[in-house]
């Protein structure tokens, strides 16, 4: 995909920048000659690259003032946040503290020197009754990560910034010394093991590659949208389907894959069936076109 950008300088701070959303959103800034200050828990993973990189755990308000007030980017984009769905229902306190009570902390470093604020967010702050969904569709979270997700959100919505949410949805890609796996790295990685799996047929998403999730982002910091987008894939699929694909295209044997539903499966963390994204907003006003899932392994198959 070509990327035509204006030539508008931004300084843009990403928090979370040593994940797989975090790395990407780098490469791409970094490409696109605006300037970039990386900030996360823990030494700067991403490749070598002319940006800045600062440790920095957002939960702390003091850190967040202190980093903010020496970088002053134009933009921060929020992508850090705690997101093993089973752990937040576990370990609640963690969960709030980094996906609501930090974002207040970014909230007021944006209000304090007149900051963008775009906030990444999540397809499960909807119950999965209704999806795929758009961005007036109706809220009604299952689990407590969908909970605090929301939370965040709201926060955001009800501040006096420029501000912009993005929602995604199983987001799955590639980059160096990965904190986490993701679906589609577990399913090659487990069938080139020659491992059986059970994977559930009854949920729906709208699987995400890292590099359009991070070029819809910055399409919103460039463009100066505001309001919520939704930015994921565009081929809603089942979880089977998707590890049937990944199998097909690696040339994995598939027969080890096993169709079952989620009643399959005891977890902490109720998951939503049907989810997915419209994103015909995102195609309308930012002009993002994401790849196929075909287009996204072939991407990915280079990478590995």
């Amino acid at each position: 995909m070509s990327l035509i950008l204006t030539n508008n300088f931004v300084k843009v701070l990403i928090t979370g920048a040593n994940g797989l959303l975090g790395q990407k959103l780098i490469q791409l800034i970094l490409k696109n000659n605006d300037s970039v200050i990386g900030t996360s828990k823990g030494p700067d993973r991403n490749i070598r690259g002319n940006h800045v990189y600062a440790e920095l755990d957002i939960t702390k308000k003091e850190q967040v003032n202190k980093i903010v007030a020496k970088y002053q980017p134009d933009v921060i984009i929020n992508t850090a946040a705690m997101t093993n769905v089973d752990q937040c229902e576990t370990d609640k306190k963690a969960c709030w503290a980094l996906n609501v009570e930090a974002v207040s902390h970014l909230i007021t470093a944006c209000q304090e020197y007149g900051i963008k604020l775009i906030h990444l967010s999540t397809d499960f702050i909807f119950d999965g009754e209704n999806g795929p969904y758009d961005e007036q569709a109706t809220t009604n979270p299952l689990s407590y990560y969908g909970e605090s997700k929301l939370a965040g959100e709201k926060i955001v919505e009800t501040s006096n910034l420029n501000w912009a949410i993005a929602r995604t949805v199983l987001v799955y890609g590639f980059v160096n010394e990965m904190s986490r796996s993701n679906i589609v790295l577990w399913v090659k990685n487990s069938l080139e093991q020659g491992k059986h799996l059970k994977i559930v047929d009854d949920q729906c998403r709208t699987p995400t590659l890292a590099e359009d999730l991070a070029l819809g982002c910055y399409l919103i910091a460039q463009k100066d949208a505001r309001g919520i987008y939704n930015i994921s894939g565009s081929d809603i699929l089942t979880p089977y389907e998707l590890a049937i694909k990944t199998a097909e295209f690696y040339q994995l044997d598939k027969s080890l894959i096993e169709k079952v539903d989620s009643t399959t499966f005891t977890q902490p963390a109720k998951r939503p069936a049907k989810t997915g994204f419209i994103i015909e907003k995102a195609h309308r006003e930012l002009g993002y076109i994401p790849h196929t899932f075909t287009e996204g392994l072939a991407i990915l198959s280079k990478q590995l």
